[in-house]
């Protein structure tokens, strides 16, 4: 009897489905709606028909709300975009969780060096000054005003020049200096070594021989004269150390004085030089390494005459003492 019922309460509610109107809507909007209400009225009448089956009936509402969601993805696609463009992500670039730098970052001092290599492009059409830095900045992508980070203006560009070559000099005396312990070249006499490295570094002033004499009047300003010292004691020091000097004496600081003394009096003669390549340049350091070392030579002769007239002296007296009697024994 139930049974029979719940059937005559399943077929008045589908002859009154049947006569609901329902307007035609041409959005997607209305087509929902509309799809909601039957989806509803549906389970409705699923439900007086037979109770017991509910966990059917939320198995296939949720499968009609799964079908409606691919049907019409456009209704939550663009919220779920939104919230992705939203959310933050991490700048990991310059340090990680842990707090440690990465490897893309770069300090200040790195950028100013950055920026001082890229000016020395721009030094034969600017000279040695702040509008060269400026124009290094700029094709950096930086700003040219960046060039305010250099309080001492061209003089850090000059010292920056200075401090490269001579790491490049160092670069390559060590390099030599590695093949003649391993056998791969044959060792340099002094003179000619002293030479060549010499000549390496005043050839890392060609490109810029035009410019440079207002380099050297920027290094005479007094507040660039310590490091311009600095850096030529450094260099001076290098050449002697890899051309084999280990002395701890008076010599040390003879010999590197006057290393410093043809290195500078080479490099004015260089600004005057009109010659092919500089041949007269090299002609004239030539010579004043071959005075060194005859200096050098002089000084050993000397002091071996020295020594030897000493010696002499000394042996005379004791000859002159035995004669007079004076060491015998009373």
């Amino acid at each position: 009897m139930a049974v029979l019922l719940r059937g005559l309460r399943a077929g008045r509610a589908l002859r009154g489905l049947t006569k609901v109107t329902v307007p035609v809507a041409t959005s997607p909007h209305c087509t929902s709606v509309r799809r909601s209400f039957h989806r509803a009225v549906l389970l409705q009448v699923q439900k007086e028909y037979d109770p017991d089956d509910s966990s059917s009936t939320t198995s296939t509402s949720s499968s009609s709300y799964h079908q409606h969601y691919q049907a019409h993805p456009s209704e939550s696609e663009p919220a779920s975009a939104a919230s992705e463009q939203e959310t933050p992500t991490p700048n990991t670039s310059y340090a990680d969780q842990a707090g440690e730098e990465s490897e893309d970052y770069e300090t200040e001092e790195q950028l100013q060096a950055r920026i001082l290599t890229a000016a020395l492009e721009f030094v034969p059409q600017h000279g040695w000054s702040v509008e060269a830095i400026s124009a290094a900045a700029e094709t950096l992508g930086l700003s040219s005003a960046s060039a305010g980070m250099f309080t001492n203006g061209a003089g850090d560009l000059v010292l920056h020049f200075i401090a490269h070559c001579n790491a490049q000099l160092t670069e390559k005396l060590a390099e030599q200096h590695n093949q003649v312990q391993l056998g791969q070249a044959e060792k340099k006499t002094t003179s000619e070594f002293l030479r060549d490295a010499v000549e390496i570094r005043l050839r890392m002033l060609i490109p810029y021989i035009d410019t440079w004499p207002q380099a050297m009047s920027i290094l005479l300003l007094p507040h660039n004269i310590p490091d311009s010292l600095k850096h030529l004691s450094t260099m001076v020091d290098d050449i002697w150390y890899y051309a084999g000097d280990r002395s701890t004496d008076l010599n040390w600081y003879t010999r590197r004085a006057a290393l410093t003394g043809i290195y500078n009096t080479t490099e004015l003669v260089m600004l005057q030089d009109s010659s092919p390549d500089f041949q007269d340049t090299w002609a004239f350091l030539d010579n004043r390494i071959k005075d060194i070392v005859n200096m050098a030579n002089t000084a050993k002769q000397a002091q071996a005459t020295g020594e030897a007239v000493v010696q002499g002296l000394m042996g005379a007296a004791v000859t002159l003492k035995n004669l007079t009697g004076m060491n015998q024994r009373r």
